[in-house]
């Protein structure tokens, strides 16, 4: 999963559908839910974008898409944010929140 930051950012959700997740190092929920993420990203491949941006590398970033726990996971679509989820979730949850916008119900 490749790591945002400020500079790439926008450029990187402007088209098509893709999954920011927010984390930490020290977060060991995001440290969980890496593998889950790393299986989607596989499985969905053009289809889904999958990046991570590190909230203490980027606090800048995470406080303009107002993150204030992690692990927060955010949909955007064609450039605008479609979709928030904050906490652990399972793999099965996560498809229900970005399935619609991949072509998949």
């Amino acid at each position: 999963m490749k790591e945002l930051s400020e500079t790439d950012f926008n450029d990187t959700v402007a088209s098509g559908t893709v999954l920011i997740d927010f984390n930490a190092e020290w977060c060991a929920p995001c440290k969980a839910m890496q593998p889950m993420l790393q299986r989607v990203s596989s499985e969905y491949g053009e289809r889904l974008g999958i990046y991570s941006v590190d909230i203490d590398k980027q606090p800048a970033l995470a406080a303009r898409h107002g993150v204030m726990s992690v692990p927060t996971i955010l949909i955007f679509k064609d450039g605008k944010q479609v979709e928030r989820m904050v906490g652990a979730l399972s793999e099965k949850d996560l498809k229900k929140k970005f399935g619609p916008y991949v072509g998949q119900q």
